[in-house]
Formats: C-alpha cells, sequence, structure tokens
C-alpha cells in the first residue's frame, strides 16, 4: 500500500469513528458554539487567566515573582497555545478534504495524488490563521519569550483576546464589519477631506505666508483635529482663506459624524432582533430542565402562557406577529418572532432533544398542520398537542402525528349547551378563565372502597358541596345505558363530558369538578367517610 493510499485510509478511519466525531464536538461546543453552556464557563475561566497574566507580566517590572511567575506564565501560555492549536484544528475537517479529493479522482478514473488536497488544507488553515483574531492570539504568545524584553510590548495583544471571550463585544464587532462598504466608503471621503484640506492649509498658513505651519504632517494632523470637531487650538488660521478652508472642514466633520452615526444605528438596528433571539437561544440551552415550544400567541396562546408560568414550566414563544411578540416580552416571557413550521427555527429552540413537547395553538388549521409535521419528523418521540379549528382537521393532524387535538369552538359550544340555564355553571368557569382566587378546575381520584360499587353520578351531592361536575376520566368505557354521548378518546383513557346521573362509577375514576378551593378540600374529606350521598 502506498503512503498517499494509507493516508486516505487513515482519514475513512477517522470519518467513521463517533469518538473522533464526540472529541471534535466536545471542543467545538467549548470553544466556538455561541449557545452552549460549556463556552461560557470557558470563557470566564480564559478572562481570569488573561487579566491574572497580565497583571503579573505588569507587576514583574518592578518587583521579583521567583518560581511563582515563571510557572504561571508557563501555565498561561500553555493553555494559549492549547487553545491556538485547538482553533486552528476546528476551523476546517481535513480528513474530509482528502477524502472528497479522493473520490473525485477515482470517479474520474484518474490517480490519487496527495498534493493537491494538501495544498488545500494549508489554504484553509492559512486562512484562520491570518484572520485578526487569530494573530491576536499568536501575538498574545510572544511576551512568554523573556530573553527579549522588548517583546513584552505584545502582551497587550492578550488584552485584545478578552474581545473573543467578551460575547456583547464580539457581536458588535461582527455587526459593524457587516458594514464594511459603508465604512470604506467613508474612509475614502475621509481620506480626500482631510489630505485636501491639509495642502489647503499648507499653502496658505505656511511659515512663509505668516501662519503656523511647517510641513503637510503639521496639515494633516491640524485637518483631524478640526474635522473631529476637537480642536486643541494649537494651530490656528490667521490668513482669510485659512478661515474659510477651516469653515468648511468643520461643516465636513459634522457630516462625517452623522454619516458614522447613521451606520452604526442601522447595523444594530437590522441586527437587533438576530440578536436578541440569539440570546433566547443561549437562555434555553442553559435551561437543565426539558422546556415548552409555544407556537401562537394568539388569545388561546395567551392563556397557556399565563398558566404555565404560574406553575414555574420553562417554555418559550413562538410567534410571527411583532404586537404579539411584544405583548410577550413585556410579560417576561421568552419569545422569538418567526414561523413555527420553519425546520431551523424548531432546530434552534431544541425541539430535537431538549423540548418536552410542542402546543400548536395558531388560529391557521393549515400552519397547525405544517408544525405538527416538521415537530413530529425532527423528534418521534416528543409531545405534540395541536389547535383544530374546523372537525375535518383533527385527522389530518392525527395523521401526520399530533398526539392531542384540542376544537375550541366545539368545546364551547358543548360546554354552552350543556350548562344552559344553570348561571351557577357559567360563573364557575368565568372563574377559572378570568384567573379569580380559590376558584379552580380540580382532580377526585376514587380509591377503592370509597364508594359502593352501584354508586351512580345522581347519588353525589355535588350542589350540597358548592361544586360543579365537568366530566369524569375512566379507565375502561361505560356501557351505552349509562352514556348520554360517545366519550372523548385518549390514550389510556376516556373522558366523559358532564355524564348522565345514571353514570355508574368504578374505582380508579377520576372526577373534574369546578369550585373554590375549601370546597373541594372539603368534599375531598366528606367522600372519604363515605358521607356524600344524597338523602333520600
Amino acid at each position: 500500500m502506498s503512503f498517499s493510499l494509507f493516508i486516505v485510509q487513515r482519514c475513512y478511519d477517522l470519518e467513521a469513528s463517533s469518538r473522533y466525531k464526540k472529541t471534535k464536538r466536545f471542543f467545538y461546543d467549548l470553544l466556538e458554539n455561541p449557545r452552549s453552556r460549556q463556552r461560557s464557563w470557558f470563557d470566564i475561566g480564559m478572562i481570569l487567566l488573561v487579566l491574572s497574566s497580565v497583571y503579573l507580566l505588569i507587576y514583574e517590572v518592578g518587583n521579583d515573582l521567583g518560581a511563582f511567575g515563571f510557572y504561571f506564565e508557563l501555565f498561561a501560555v500553555t493553555v494559549f497555545i492549547i487553545e491556538y492549536l485547538l482553533r486552528l484544528w476546528l476551523h476546517s475537517d481535513s480528513h474530509r478534504i482528502i477524502i472528497d479529493h479522493y473520490e473525485k479522482s477515482q470517479f474520474v478514473d484518474r490517480p490519487f495524488r496527495l498534493g493537491p488536497p494538501l495544498r488545500e488544507i494549508l489554504a484553509k488553515k492559512w486562512d484562520y490563521i491570518t484572520t485578526p483574531m487569530a494573530i491576536i492570539d499568536l501575538l498574545a504568545i510572544i511576551p512568554s519569550y523573556r530573553p527579549l524584553r522588548f517583546l513584552r510590548i505584545f502582551l497587550l495583544f492578550r488584552l485584545f483576546k478578552l474581545f473573543r471571550y467578551a460575547r456583547s463585544t464580539t457581536e458588535f464587532v461582527k455587526v459593524l464589519s457587516e458594514k464594511r462598504f459603508e465604512f470604506y466608503t467613508l474612509a475614502i471621503f475621509l481620506a480626500f477631506v482631510v489630505f485636501t484640506a491639509a495642502a489647503a492649509i499648507y499653502f496658505f498658513e505656511s511659515r512663509s505666508q505668516g501662519g503656523e505651519i511647517d510641513n503637510i504632517f503639521d496639515g494633516i494632523y491640524w485637518a483631524l483635529i478640526t474635522i473631529s470637531t476637537v480642536g486643541y487650538g494649537d494651530i490656528i488660521p490667521h490668513t482669510p482663506e485659512g478661515r474659510v478652508i477651516t469653515l468648511a472642514l468643520i461643516i465636513s466633520g459634522m457630516g462625517v459624524m452623522a454619516f458614522t452615526t447613521s451606520i452604526v444605528v442601522s447595523a444594530f438596528s437590522e441586527k437587533m432582533s438576530e440578536m436578541r433571539q440569539n440570546q433566547v437561544f443561549s437562555e434555553l440551552e442553559r435551561m437543565k430542565a426539558r422546556h415548552t415550544i409555544l407556537c401562537g400567541f394568539g388569545r388561546m396562546g395567551q392563556m397557556v402562557a399565563e398558566r404555565l408560568a404560574r406553575d414555574k414550566m420553562p417554555f418559550v414563544v413562538i410567534d410571527p406577529d411583532p404586537d404579539n411578540m411584544e405583548q410577550a416580552k413585556h410579560l417576561g416571557y421568552l419569545v422569538i418572532q418567526g414561523y413555527g413550521e420553519r425546520t431551523e427555527l424548531l432546530k434552534s429552540v431544541g425541539v430535537e432533544r431538549r423540548a418536552e413537547r410542542i402546543l400548536c395553538l395558531t388560529g391557521d388549521d393549515v400552519v397547525n398542520v405544517y408544525i405538527t409535521l416538521t415537530a413530529r419528523s425532527l423528534n418521534p418521540g416528543i409531545e405534540i398537542i395541536s389547535r383544530a379549528n374546523r372537525q375535518e382537521t383533527v385527522r389530518k393532524l392525527i395523521q401526520v402525528g399530533a398526539n392531542h387535538t384540542i376544537k375550541p369552538y366545539k368545546t364551547v359550544a358543548l360546554i354552552a349547551s350543556e350548562f344552559l340555564g344553570k348561571p351557577v355553571a357559567f360563573e364557575a368557569i368565568n372563574g377559572v378563565l378570568s384567573g379569580k382566587h380559590g376558584i379552580g378546575l380540580e382532580t377526585v381520584s376514587i380509591r377503592e372502597n370509597m364508594l359502593r360499587d352501584d354508586t351512580r353520578i345522581g347519588d353525589i351531592d355535588f350542589w350540597g358541596s358548592r361544586l360543579l361536575l365537568f366530566g369524569v376520566l375512566t379507565k375502561q368505557p361505560r356501557p351505552e345505558d349509562e352514556m348520554c354521548r360517545d366519550p372523548f378518546s385518549m390514550r389510556e383513557r376516556s373522558f366523559y363530558f358532564n355524564p348522565q346521573p345514571s353514570f355508574r362509577l368504578q374505582a380508579g375514576d377520576v372526577l373534574l369538578v369546578f369550585g373554590h378551593e375549601y370546597s373541594i378540600v372539603h368534599f375531598k374529606d366528606r367522600l372519604e367517610s363515605n358521607k356524600l350521598r344524597k338523602r333520600r
């Protein structure tokens, strides 16, 4: 086997190695991934190391640190070198480049040569080495070479390394770098104005003309001081021509300042929403508990979000409407402006690994179907609860992967028809929906020997306990003669809404009742003592 084929074989081994991929993923999360929890701790540690090393290098100028200073500097430089090499390694997949070249040569039936892929690898590594942050990383290592004391001036580059670990500074530089064309244009205009003004002021304000300008450098100095509106006053034009040039330069300086301000403001206004979203993604990454994804912040979404927040359950809201987004942000919720059916957005909020469930509560059935389909394809095990405004949508939602469907309009109509003519019932429901203190919907479990075998709904005095029966959850379906309508099927249970008085209760059933918390506690106590049967 030739050396080239040996290298190719080793590259295929790396490509198939899960340990290699896990190792590279670990260092990527540690050094590069902006949403990784490990990187946050690494950045804090590196900031402390940089500040400590700079302080000791400055302190050592007038003091002798002895062996401690030597070993601490050795430790710091070792960490900086390892970090530099790891970032160089992460910049590109060298083995993947060799494999691609080898497979291309096999496809066109040509002999494989190791030279072209090696040149491409070196070119990609060189691209990283010449980046500003990589140059700073390299210069930050130089002060450790003690025989050349003048190289200690490069210790300042260790302070520049803080830009890499300070997230806000990194985002600031990234935002401004996207306005390179505008800044280049501004720099060309500024250079033209400065050199023109410097040449003009040199002509009219030189020593031979009775002025204070000795050379062209003095003219450039005066022009920069004037255009920046600083005006030290050490060089003052005396001729009328020089004063006219000064007035023109001051006006130009105001224009340059205004142009610079507009560039910075526009850059941040364009990127502010993206920066906010990145902050939300980072917070989701740092969450230890699994969270809920809430798609849609309409009336139903707002009510669900309120309950989740009250129960201190972590969740994130996704909604494309700016007004809904501002309202959710005002309430202190984690919110992202966007469309929940988009794959990349769902991946960013952790639907693949960290999310426990997703709620599709938009007012559009088509959107809910697409969100359900996308979420199920990304995570086969996630719980999906989706809203259906039309009956025909229910089957589609179940087919594309929804675990449960909510039919709000049908549910409201059913409640209204069942409790029509019972103002107390509507008052109880309104108390739950409006959040009145102490009123809620609670569950009461029926255990063995709690009721007689022949106990029916009509035998229990709910009204005497100031409660309203909403429905019953059962493990086994009931005979048709006991039902007023078909049950709502769930995973392992059946739900009977407002059952008939003839409905027979069994051990294991769960009653859902409306009422005040004190009434519910009293009801459970009476249920335990078998004193809830109506008097005959």
